[in-house]
């Protein structure tokens, strides 16, 4: 059932404001206060000793169940063919490299490990060495044969196209599991068992597959708290893959299976988006699009969450998940009205709209069955379209933090003018200062990528993955292909607790902090370099492509080879460039605290 809920009433309270001629005195102190002491404690802050940033800010690289946003598309929704998955937000063990195909003799084991993704400073896991994922919690029979891959936290592509994006979700606290050494029963993270399905699979379908055996088997563990979805891709399907805990009280001795999960194909002419909740609601195990454990419903109904003889279907998405919430809701708002305008009345969140009823002060939570599970976009998308909603920070709509009241103070004339500090990453200190309404971006710090796969290439070339790190609003997304066999040292350092020259992901951040300084200045700064080193590495694609494919005819050792030299260059010109920038910044805009 809908509910009633007012929106960012301060957004309303600006808009009052800038409409008076006359603003009364204290308002104006008030704001100049506030402006006053923020522009200081951020000119202060960027101008300190680089020990300040030992750790992001507002530590929202912590791994949390509101964080990644994941979108898919078919082939037959995007602009040139390929499939397309994505992932934001992943979390603070962003370092990238590349684990070779490997052979095993038969009869030996793969370890599983607890810790594969770390979630902050103060955490032991953190500053582990590259490689050491963690700890043993169990062993499984290891296949003979792996493919190489990409490992990072949430490990997402490898070299026969098969990628995989994910985002946290909720459940209902009775299925929720914690890992309690020697207690609990459950051993398979989802981070854990996508680095098998790298490993072991070359499509979509078979990668489902074969996670939900090793969850049903082994038992799901939630690393972080709650349940989890996945968008797995391969270039010719798109697939979605929920999973739910099953309570601590599981043992494998029960014969039970240790998850619920529910697997949908996407249909190949749609795009499907994930923003931290389940989206599977009907299940038909009867079609070929869906897979599902054998207990999908049965867990349901022995809870006592759904009664098959109430005349009602079954609804996975209401049976196992608690209400959505809005910060979902909000995403799934921005991403599907923008592809399908047209599909449906959708809430009305602009600015720049009548002020009716139902517009701004006040709307309907619209509930998650709102919105259908995948939609048909008017217009075809690529990689850049999936970019720019990683980088979207809701302009222009009642969720864009840059409007909020706080942020504006009289102008000359005294009517309301927009700080040129105004941010939507304003850190928690400065929002209490301000007394900003908070309201998320779509993607805010971690690390993130789109997988773009495309099935008439050679799997080497045919795979790119394209790679961010920290803001996906700052970062550079940089090409690597599915043929590279070595990546950047900079992108294979990161310790959270530790600012480093060496690490592309400090570099990055470093940059994010100092675009505080004055937001609506230094943004302009930063796309100057960046964007052009970004449309450089579009433009080359078909010539990087052409070449790489006349070798592989010959010489495919050659191909890897150019692929990954041309990958570590990429890689280090990004890191250049931040560097520099970094310089540029500070001399050009900490001296406005005097």
């Amino acid at each position: 059932m809908a509910e009633l809920r007012v929106y960012n009433h301060r957004v309303i309270g600006h808009f009052y404001f800038v409409g008076r001629e006359k603003s009364r005195a204290k308002i104006r102190w008030a704001a100049k206060e506030r402006m006053r002491l923020a522009l200081f404690a951020l000119l202060i802050f960027a101008a300190a000793d680089v020990s300040l940033f030992s750790a992001p800010s507002s530590n929202v690289a912590l791994k949390a169940p509101e964080n990644c946003t994941v979108i898919g598309a078919g082939r037959l929704a995007t602009i040139d063919g390929s499939v397309i998955t994505s992932h934001s937000d992943c979390c603070s063990e962003c370092r990238v490299h590349v684990v070779p195909a490997r052979t095993f003799a038969k009869g030996e084991t793969a370890p599983v490990y607890w810790g594969m993704v770390y979630f902050g400073p103060k955490d032991e896991r953190a500053g582990k060495p590259l490689g050491d994922y963690g700890q043993i919690i169990g062993r499984i029979p290891q296949v003979e044969k792996t493919y190489a891959y990409f490992h990072t936290g949430y490990s997402q592509m490898n070299e026969h196209q098969l990628a995989i994006g994910e985002s946290t979700c909720t459940q209902k606290p009775e299925l929720d599991v914690a890992w309690v050494e020697g207690v609990t029963s459950q051993i398979m993270t989802v981070e854990q068992a996508q680095v098998f399905a790298l490993e072991r699979c070359r499509t979509a379908r078979e990668a489902v597959k074969l996670i939900g055996s090793l969850l049903e088997k082994y038992g799901f563990l939630p690393s972080a708290d709650g349940s989890e979805a996945l968008c797995i891709a391969d270039p010719q399907e798109l697939w979605t893959m929920e999973m739910f805990s099953v309570g601590p009280a599981w043992n494998p001795a029960s014969g039970k299976p240790g998850a619920i999960w529910a697997a949908r194909r996407v249909p190949d002419d749609q795009v499907v988006a994930y923003s931290n909740y389940v989206r599977i609601r009907e299940i038909d195990i009867k079609k070929t699009d869906f897979l599902a454990s054998p207990n999908f419903m049965s867990e349901a109904v022995a809870r006592g969450w759904y009664d098959p003889k109430s005349g009602k279907p079954f609804v996975w998405q209401e049976a196992y998940a608690p209400p959505i919430t809005e910060t979902s809701l909000a995403r799934l708002w921005l991403i599907y009205s923008t592809l399908a305008p047209s599909l449906k009345d959708w809430p009305r969140r602009t600015l720049n709209g009548p002020a009716l009823p139902g517009t701004m002060a006040s709307q309907e939570i619209e509930g998650a069955a709102f919105y259908p599970f995948a939609v048909k976009p008017e217009k075809k998308i690529g990689v850049r379209d999936i970019i720019a909603f990683q980088r979207s920070t809701f302009e222009g709509t009642i969720y864009d933090m840059t409007l909020d009241p706080g942020w504006f103070l009289p102008g000359p004339d005294g009517k309301m003018v927009k700080s040129p500090l105004a941010s939507p990453f304003a850190s928690p200190d400065l929002s209490r200062l301000l007394r900003l309404t908070f309201h998320r971006p779509v993607a805010r710090e971690g690390y993130g990528m789109v997988a773009q796969l495309r099935g008439w290439l050679p799997d080497a070339i045919g795979g790119i993955y394209w790679l961010y790190l920290d803001n996906p609003f700052v970062s550079t997304y940089v090409p690597i292909y599915s043929g590279t066999r070595d990546v950047s040292s900079y992108y294979k350092n990161y310790d959270i607790r530790t600012f480093s020259e060496d690490s592309a992901r400090w570099q990055i951040d470093f940059v994010e902090k100092l675009l505080l300084l004055k937001f609506r200045d230094t943004v302009r700064d930063l796309q100057a370099v960046r964007d052009p080193l970004e449309e450089e590495f579009f433009a080359r694609q078909k010539e990087v492509e052409d070449k790489a494919a006349a070798l592989l005819t010959d010489d495919p050792a050659a191909a890897a080879e150019f692929l990954t030299k041309l990958a570590i260059e990429r890689m280090d010109r990004v890191v250049h460039l931040y560097k520099d920038l970094r310089n540029r910044l500070i001399a050009e805009y900490s001296g406005d605290i005097y």
